[in-house]
C-alpha cells in the first residue's frame, strides 16, 4: 500500500460565499441567460455536514482513478458517517493510510481499489485495521 493521504483540518472561513448561478450552466448547445438572481454560496455549507468530524485529505497515487479519483484531488471525509457496503472510505491499515471501497460481504471485508493494477486487499485478524472517514466529496482542479 505505497498510498497515503495527506490530511487537513477544514478552517473556519470568513468569506461569506461566492456568486451562484441558479439557471445551470450548459455543457451541449449554449442557452440563453436570461434574468437569475444573484445567490451566495458556501462551499463549507454545501460540503461539509459534520463541522466536528469532517476533514480534508489530498489523494496520492492512481488506485481511485475509476471511481474519479486522481492524484492531487481534495477529498472531503467525514468521520461520523456509517461504514456500509460499497462506501469509498479511508482507512488505516497496518500503519498508513488509503482511500479504497468498501467491501463487506459475511463478515469479512476487503478495500478494493477502482483500478486494475492494484490488488484488492482482504482485511484479516493479523491487520491493524480502522476506518478512519467516509469519502463525501472530492474536489478537482482543472
Amino acid at each position: 500500500m505505497p498510498e497515503n493521504l495527506i490530511f487537513f483540518n477544514p478552517k473556519p472561513s470568513t468569506i461569506s460565499g461566492a456568486i451562484l448561478i441558479d439557471t445551470g450552466i450548459s455543457a451541449g448547445f449554449p442557452i440563453p441567460s436570461g434574468d437569475f438572481e444573484e445567490e451566495k454560496v458556501s462551499l463549507d455549507e454545501e460540503l461539509i455536514k459534520n463541522k466536528n468530524s469532517t476533514f480534508f485529505a489530498k489523494v496520492k497515487g492512481q488506485s481511485m482513478i475509476n471511481a474519479g479519483l486522481n492524484n492531487n484531488d481534495l477529498l472531503v471525509i467525514d468521520r461520523s458517517l456509517e461504514p456500509t457496503d460499497k462506501k469509498i472510505a479511508v482507512c488505516y491499515v497496518d500503519g498508513e493510510f488509503t482511500v479504497k471501497r468498501l467491501r463487506v460481504q459475511n463478515n469479512e471485508v476487503w478495500l478494493q481499489p477502482e483500478n486494475p493494477d492494484y490488488p484488492i486487499i482482504k482485511i484479516t485478524e493479523e491487520n491493524n485495521f480502522i476506518i478512519w472517514g467516509i469519502v463525501t466529496n472530492v474536489i478537482k482542479k482543472v
